[in-house]
């Protein structure tokens, strides 16, 4: 049982946005929607990528390191700013990016330039598929993405399209709907929008992150074999309520 089925309404709407009022899927010509499109990136440049915010990232981006990339062609939606770039161990054959965000890609790209990497990148609509060809792509990476994606079932059938038997999937997610990572993020990012925007975050967090992160492992599980799963900060004791990341590493079969 977690602590979401158990809270008061009233609090649970709080801590992980009212669902049943406004559902997970944004209605794009909604006013405070547009507004977050517009401050999307200066949000995650003073929460995301300073203080804790920064700390609590790393913690999934490190998994990187124990991934072999040399003479890889990888492939990653939703870059960001790529900070887990720091953490390789070596460089990929290519890299292909996707995103939604041409703000957050044209970051990537710099860094992508400046270490002379091969990559190819893709500005894209929601829901839009990429001109890749099946079984092409040795790994993919998804850090802190998948609770964004909508319906997930299609996103991961798609990940399989463009995985080679064998490939891997690697990266990390919040621990969304779980206790401690509402807690803080009600001290954090909420607060945050409430000073410097109209937006209602009861909304917006139900369209930002209409995935728990217990479903996503259920749905990667299902998809895939499963390598690795690691919780933090306590990797002994793997519950959602009492962890704010989850990294893991998945290994795709099928041919």
């Amino acid at each position: 049982m977690l602590a979401r089925d158990l809270i008061p309404s009233f609090l649970s709407k709080k801590l992980w946005g009212d669902r049943a009022k406004y559902g997970v899927e944004p209605i794009m010509q909604d006013p405070q929607w547009i507004e977050w499109q517009q401050i999307q990136l200066e949000f995650y440049k003073l929460n995301q990528r300073k203080g804790i915010g920064s700390f609590v990232n790393d913690s999934g981006y490190s998994v990187m390191g124990e991934i072999d990339l040399k003479e890889k062609c990888v492939l990653e939606f939703g870059p960001g700013d790529l900070r887990h770039h720091q953490f390789w161990n070596s460089k990929p054959d290519k890299y292909i990016i996707a995103d939604v965000h041409e703000g957050m890609m044209n970051v990537a790209t710099k860094i992508f330039q400046k270490d002379k990497i091969n990559f190819e990148s893709f500005l894209i609509e929601r829901n839009e598929k990429l001109p890749i060809t099946q079984n092409s792509v040795d790994i993919i990476v998804s850090f802190y993405s998948l609770e964004h994606l909508y319906p997930l079932k299609n996103y991961l059938e798609e990940m399989k399209y463009y995985l080679k038997p064998g490939g891997i999937i690697v990266g990390a997610i919040p621990a969304e709907g779980g206790l401690l990572w509402a807690l803080g993020r009600l001290l954090t990012s909420r607060r945050w929008l409430h000073k410097n925007t109209n937006i209602n975050y009861d909304k917006l967090i139900c369209w930002e992150h209409p995935n728990f992160c217990d479903h996503i492992i259920l749905q990667l599980d299902r998809n895939f074999q499963r390598l690795k799963v690691k919780s933090w900060p306590l990797s002994l004791i793997p519950l959602l309520d009492t962890n704010l990341t989850f990294s893991f590493c998945y290994k795709h079969n099928s041919v």
